[in-house]
């Protein structure tokens, strides 16, 4: 399948920015099942500074706010063809070594609801194979927690979505992957895009996550949608948590509020 995505980020000041500097990952990787036949990022209001590949092998490229400016516009745009692995990546590669996808991170680390919820899976499932296992987990997170948009944000750690029993993507992903760290797998989380039924508007980005097994390597589970990411899933950056893989991060010196609007488009 070849999905034709188009991703505008506008950030708007409210006052002069006297220095800004963003930091990009939007371009999808080919390679585990997805060509990237197309892909250009166009930016409007700053420079890019510098394009490398950093130790989780995302592509990142780093931003320069144009000096007193008070609107940014990034537009990432291509096309990805996908092939439906019913969300097997396979074996590790990279930098980052597969024992730093076991240690818990700030936004991942457990507490005493995802240990409960560990060990509640642990004991269900004992003598399961680790796919079912995983599907065991996916579903309990799904059921555990609503999701609900407005209620978390960028810094709500997985204990606290599980807690409060609402979140979104983000957060399904987050506690999925702590959860996992417990049963002693490694886990990652990955961002991305779906090409989402009868929608092709979308206001943000996607996020799942993926559990190392030894016997198929990384695989893919969406809590959200209660899948394995099959064709309709374009990998963009991978990590520990979302810090390492959230789409933008940035830096600014400087009074005033910023606002940031988002528009995304996923089409076949």
């Amino acid at each position: 399948m070849k999905l034709s995505i188009t991703h505008i980020t506008t950030y708007s000041y409210d006052a002069p920015v006297h220095y800004a500097l963003q930091q990009l990952r939007l371009v999808p990787r080919t390679g585990h099942g997805q060509s990237v036949l197309t892909w250009d990022t166009e930016i409007t209001g700053g420079q890019k500074q510098l394009m490398f590949e950093d130790q989780f092998v995302n592509h990142t490229e780093l931003v320069k706010v144009d000096p007193g400016t008070d609107r940014i516009e990034i537009v990432s745009r291509g096309v990805v063809e996908v092939e439906d692995r019913n969300g097997v990546v396979g074996s590790h590669s990279g930098f980052a070594p597969l024992w730093l996808f076991e240690d818990a991170t700030a936004l991942t680390a457990p507490g005493n609801n995802v240990r409960h919820l560990a060990a509640s899976i642990r004991e269900e499932t004992e003598g399961f194979d680790d796919i079912p296992r995983l599907h065991a987990l996916s579903a309990r997170i799904a059921d555990q927690v609503t999701y609900e948009t407005g209620r978390t944000d960028s810094d709500t750690t997985a204990e606290m979505a599980l807690t409060a029993g609402h979140g979104v993507c983000q957060d399904h992903a987050h506690i999925m992957i702590a959860a996992a760290r417990q049963l002693g797998y490694p886990a990652r989380y990955v961002s991305g895009y779906l090409l989402m039924d009868g929608q092709v508007t979308q206001d943000a980005s996607h996020a799942w996550c993926e559990i190392w097994t030894k016997g198929l390597g990384w695989i893919g589970f969406d809590v959200s949608n209660g899948i394995c990411p099959d064709a309709r899933y374009v990998r963009v950056a991978t990590g520990r948590d979302y810090t390492d893989a959230a789409p933008i991060l940035g830096i600014r010196q400087g009074a005033g509020q910023e606002s940031l609007h988002v528009t995304l488009q996923v089409q076949q």
